[in-house]
């Protein structure tokens, strides 16, 4: 077992954070030459391909078959999830807003997850737990109207309802994995081996595979740095870290760098409504984890 780094982990932790503030302008490059399946089906290859090397880099293939025969519907229904499931929606989102709005709202599967946890994990949803979830949504609020809420004028309310639909899959999708033994990298891994499938025939039924090479570039560096290596990195790093709210706390940076890409690459303006919207879910998901840590008992 590999000893605590403190100094590593926060290398790694932020390495992770400033490649997942890349993703969002990514996502927007490859949408405008594909749609979003077939962003997803070279994405999901992409990342199978990265988690089958760094897989079988670690663990023998017998071990991962073990897992996998110990729970195969469990996987089965995870790989709907994701990759399946929620990143069509997640992609069909972006297509549908300025990458200025849809990002700002995925963040909030944070708020969501406290929400599931009551239900399918029996926790209880506590006033911290309530004032972020109204502090967050009026952010969404805020960002998804630019400002103008009683005008109530969305760019986009299909595309608003589809970028909070996909933060229910995502939290589903960890709340589903919350007593899942299986080491992470593999548990991963089996996702998308019965995942892609499902991209791949989707993709081709629908809209057919890609023709031209434009885009391509673009959704390969999705699937290697949205799905693939950066999950793994930000794994070592809470793995690695002493103090791991230091290195958790790093998540904060990524939207507000995300903002920098999306005005400095994509051109677009960002708006006043959007800054103020952020600090506003940003702020409900900190108080949120801050609540939760002040309540753990100590010793």
């Amino acid at each position: 077992m590999e000893e605590k780094n403190q100094k590593k982990a926060m290398f790694l932790g932020l390495s992770a954070v400033l490649l997942w503030s890349t993703v969002a302008t990514a996502f927007k490059l490859s949408l405008q030459h594909l749609t979003p399946l077939q962003l997803l089906s070279i994405a999901s290859v992409t990342s199978l391909l990265v988690l089958l090397v760094a897989v079988a880099r670690k663990y023998p293939g017998h071990e991962v078959f073990a897992y996998w025969k110990k729970a195969p519907w469990r996987f089965a229904i995870l790989g709907a999830l994701n990759p399946f499931l929620y990143y069509v929606i997640l992609f069909q989102a972006y297509d549908l807003l300025p990458a200025q709005q849809a990002q700002p709202l995925n963040y909030t599967w944070a708020l969501v997850l406290s929400l599931l946890a009551v239900p399918m994990l029996g926790q209880s949803l506590h006033r911290s737990d309530i004032i972020a979830l109204i502090l967050g949504y009026c952010g969404v609020l805020v960002i998804s109207t630019r400002g103008d809420l009683f005008g109530l004028a969305f760019d986009s309310g299909l595309g608003v309802a589809l970028a909070l639909i996909s933060t229910v899959l995502w939290a589903l999708y960890w709340i589903l994995n919350a007593k899942n033994d299986t080491p992470s990298e593999i548990s991963l891994l089996l996702c998308f081996l019965n995942g892609t499938p499902m991209v791949l025939l989707t993709a081709c039924y629908v809209d057919g595979l890609p023709t031209s090479s434009d885009g391509v570039l673009s959704a390969i560096y999705v699937g290697i740095f949205e799905m693939g290596i950066t999950f793994m990195l930000w794994m070592n790093a809470i793995k690695l870290a002493t103090h791991t709210s230091r290195v958790s706390n790093l998540i904060f940076l990524s939207p507000f760098l995300s903002l920098i890409l999306i005005h400095t690459i994509l051109g677009e303006e960002i708006s006043h409504a959007t800054y103020i919207g952020l600090v506003m879910i940003v702020s409900a998901v900190a108080y949120q984890q801050y609540a939760a840590y002040q309540a753990r008992p100590r010793g």
